[in-house]
């Protein structure tokens, strides 16, 4: 049995590493996230307040718990308020690393660090392991920097890349799909973008890949995401197909009429086969994610 610790606990990703991990394994997991309370307060986990950016804390919390494994799910993914706020982008993606990185080089643990497609520019593909980054926007610039910290830790690393995440999960903050389906479900017009393109991730995918990591103690860089490049609006007419609702409310329109702080990478896709050949693991194309992510709310299995 080993000793787990995840942060950003209460995310999307981190609830679904908890969920998997506690049906899967017999692992001790300490899940932590900066609110009070876990949304999750129904499974059978410790929870612990725990703000990453928090040097002195985030330090106890390691060396009394003292995981083997820690996975980092916690960062700041709002890729617009990172460019206008850059000390905060600084401070949670990039120097909360860095203090993890400190402790962890203390008690020796192994740290599964979260990346983005972001790193890249968009204008090469199909991108492997190998393929040099270069950031267009500083949230990318500093998932860059994060990676690099961990290179230079001198600890048991792995980084994991990965894109356009989506699945459920209690009051987690609304990612693509989600949005798209809570709007068309609301019968409201919605504006998507045609040209910017992506392998959209089902969550419970890179959960799953997150634990083969674990149990097959892999260390370095892998590149996981879905197995299928398709444009936003596509992604979007995909949710109204599966979910029964009304496409002509999605809106097409071009990246320029969209106008965010941040440019973003017009085409992004990862070359996966380290991950499926090293890991493992199977990686679900868009029809397959988004029916499961449709059972999974048919169901309630989040209903804790």
């Amino acid at each position: 049995m080993k000793r787990i610790l995840i942060t950003g606990g209460n995310g999307l990703l981190g609830q679904t590493v908890s969920r998997l991990l506690l049906q899967e394994t017999n692992h001790e997991i300490l899940v932590t996230g900066k609110e009070q309370y876990s949304v999750m307060d129904r499974l059978p986990a410790h929870y612990l307040q725990l703000d990453v950016t928090d040097k002195k804390h985030m330090r106890d919390c390691i060396q009394e718990f003292k995981p083997g494994t820690i996975i980092h799910t916690a960062s700041n993914t709002n890729v617009d308020e990172c460019e206008h706020d850059r000390d905060k982008a600084q401070l949670q993606n990039v120097n909360a690393v860095e203090y993890l990185a400190e402790s962890a080089r203390i008690t020796g643990a192994h740290i599964i660090h979260l990346s983005t497609d972001y790193v890249f520019d968009g204008e090469k593909a199909p991108l492997d392991e190998s393929a040099p980054p270069h950031p267009v926007n500083y949230y990318g610039k500093t998932k860059l920097a994060s990676e690099n910290v961990l290179r230079g830790a001198g600890i048991r690393y792995t980084i994991v890349r990965t894109m356009i995440l989506y699945g459920y999960g209690v009051d987690v903050k609304p990612n693509f799909a989600l949005w798209v389906l809570d709007n068309l479900s609301a019968n409201k017009k919605i504006n998507v973008v045609v040209d910017q393109y992506g392998q959209p991730t089902f969550v419970d995918d890179l959960g799953y890949g997150i634990i083969k990591i674990i149990e097959l103690g892999r260390t370095g860089l892998y590149h996981i995401s879905g197995s299928e490049v398709t444009s936003r609006y596509d992604f979007a007419v995909a949710v109204a197909e599966t979910f029964k609702l009304n496409m002509n409310l999605i809106q097409p329109i071009s990246s320029d009429e969209f106008h965010h702080a941040a440019p973003r990478p017009r085409y992004s896709e990862f070359v996966t086969q380290k991950a499926r050949m090293e890991l493992g693991i199977r990686l679900s194309n868009v029809r397959e994610g988004l029916s499961i992510l449709r059972k999974q709310l048919e169901h309630r299995i989040y209903n804790y």
